[in-house]
């Protein structure tokens, strides 16, 4: 049995019901015979075992090497000559099994992989020297979720419902504006008088535009409604192409003579502070952010994420300690029309049966968070709620944690914000094409940061629940966006913040190819958690 890359070994092994230490890895695909090494190292760890431990290794080697002493201090002739010879054989082994490593084709990719930098800092060479792999102090490690609604949905439908989670939207988000303006209630400036100042806070209720071509903008908060009229030659007028119903922003101007309209001279969104500064990890320490991989397709690109995975087993992934999957693990079934035509698995558990599989090649010290995804088993209505315990027991390789969509992952210090993206498709169709765009989706995500909430429009094609709160609302600044869907790579900041979405790992479909999509297949952006600077790196 061949196993030239860690990834295959990793693979073997899940064949054998065993997950396996990094360094365990490393130590089987650095013997001399690395198919021999790993089954005594099964036969070492034992059938109750969960995981191979680079102690297994070591005690199979350790036997070796003490078999081969015995044979050298022998002084029978015969025996010293056998010696020798066996001690030759194992260097040929080992020679070839190394050549093997770095000459084919199949397995170089992934340390010759294309790089794209994403800015000019990149991470530091790989030394010289020999790499007996890593084993990396978890106890410097901290991961904590915030935003998770899992198990907390308290939603029935009702009007009531949907009430309360636009009161605490307006709640969150005014907050966040009122010290910009002195806001009044809308029913306070309708029994104000003509000709007085006025600023108010609320959720865009309507906007049409005049037949001079100013445009309307109707506010509702908690009391009422009220109407604003932008003048189409005030510099901030382009703004209000920009705006999305039921997005929060705060207005300040003059009532007019009969007060019944507020003439705006100002406008505001809850954004992103221009001074912000982003936190950073204290330790030189690497997270890789990937989603959509959609299992199940005939057009999952399994050679691409094989590749991927043999990278992270490599010493130039040995920084890389956690993997943040933004949604859509598997293709689903029914998500859009004569998609079972496209299926190569059709069952939905046996989709995430193979994707387990999949994740049981990333090396097992890698800390790994999920977030599901419109093609996931779960409700389509935003925020979505981790999987149910059957799915959880097929994906609990690794121990990853699998969390809401969207939820805040706080890596050591830094706050990434995972959302799958859903939004992003009416972002993109709302806002002008210099805005937001599919070439350009951070420009999209850079919309979701200034109106501070992930998927503001109700009514459209973005299905949103009514909560007992909005979880959709970003009340913390994130120092990383990180998000899917539209299996477009883009990245860039916005006012200090990260924005990456990281394309996929499915080539093109016959209905992205009749809806015009091309897709960004097979990349893996790598954030430096300790200076937010970012590598993608391809491997398709």
């Amino acid at each position: 049995m061949p196993l030239e890359t860690p990834a295959r070994i990793v693979r073997e092994l899940a064949r054998h019901g065993y997950n396996a230490e990094r360094e365990a890895v490393t130590l089987i695909a650095g013997a001399a015979d690395p198919g021999t090494t790993l089954a005594r190292a099964v036969e070492h760890a034992g059938p109750d075992a969960f995981r191979v431990t680079a102690a297994d290794v070591r005690a199979v080697l350790d036997a070796d090497a003490n078999a081969t002493d015995a044979a050298v201090s022998d002084p029978t002739p015969t025996d010293a000559e056998s010696a020798t010879q066996a001690s030759n054989a194992s260097a040929s082994q080992a020679s070839n099994a190394s050549a093997s490593r770095t000459s084919n084709p199949s397995t170089s990719t992934a340390t010759s992989a294309d790089t794209t930098t994403a800015t000019e800092t990149t991470g530091p060479p790989e030394t010289g020297g020999s790499w007996n792999g890593r084993n990396p102090d978890r106890s410097l490690r901290s991961l904590e979720i915030e935003n998770d609604m899992t198990g907390q949905s308290t939603g029935t439908g009702e009007y009531g419902d949907f009430v309360k989670v636009f009161k605490d939207r307006y709640e969150k988000l005014s907050r966040q504006l009122r010290g910009r303006v002195n806001h009044r209630p809308a029913e306070a400036i309708q029994s104000m008088s003509g000709g007085s100042d006025a600023a108010m806070v609320g959720l865009v209720n309507d906007i049409r535009s005049t037949a001079s071509g100013h445009w309307l903008v109707e506010l509702e908060d908690t009391t009422g409604t009220f109407p604003c009229l932008v003048m189409k030659d005030r510099e901030f007028a382009s703004a209000v192409d920009e705006l999305l119903m039921d997005e929060c922003i705060a207005v300040e101007g003059t009532l007019s003579g009969d007060a019944g309209i507020m003439f705006v001279d100002s406008m505001y969104s809850p954004d992103v502070p221009r001074t912000y500064k982003p936190n950073t990890a204290d330790r030189d320490v690497q997270a890789a952010l990937i989603s959509d991989v959609h299992v199940g397709s005939q057009e999952f690109m399994a050679e691409a994420w094989h590749r991927f995975t043999d990278w992270l087993h490599t010493q130039e992934a040995e920084r890389v300690e956690y993997l943040l999957v933004a949604g859509d693990m598997v293709e689903g079934v029914g998500v859009y029309p004569n998609q079972d035509e496209e299926l190569d698995i059709v069952d939905i558990y046996d989709q995430y049966e193979q994707f387990a599989e999949h994740l049981k090649e990333v090396p097992g010290d890698i800390e790994i968070v999920m977030i599901p995804g419109n093609h996931d088993a779960v409700r389509l209505a935003e925020p979505q709620p981790g999987f149910d315990d059957r799915l959880r027991d097929i994906m609990d390789v690794h121990d990853a944690r699998i969390v809401s969509n969207p939820s805040m992952v706080t890596l050591e210090g830094v706050k990434v914000l995972m959302y799958h993206g859903v939004s992003l498709d009416e972002v993109i169709a709302e806002l002008p094409a210099e805005s937001a765009s599919y070439d350009e989706p951070h420009k999209a995500m850079y919309q979701l940061l200034k109106k501070r909430h992930v998927a503001p429009q109700y009514g459209g094609h973005t299905r949103l629940a009514p909560e007992e709160k909005d979880y959709l609302v970003m009340e913390e600044v994130p120092d990383i966006f990180h998000t899917g869907h539209v299996h477009k790579l883009g990245w860039g900041k916005y006012h200090n913040v990260l924005a990456v979405n990281s394309g996929c790992w499915q080539s093109q479909t016959d209905f992205q190819k009749s809806v015009n999509i091309d897709p960004d297949s097979g990349y893996a952006p790598i954030v430096d958690l300790d200076t937010l600077d970012m590598t993608v790196r391809k491997f398709a």
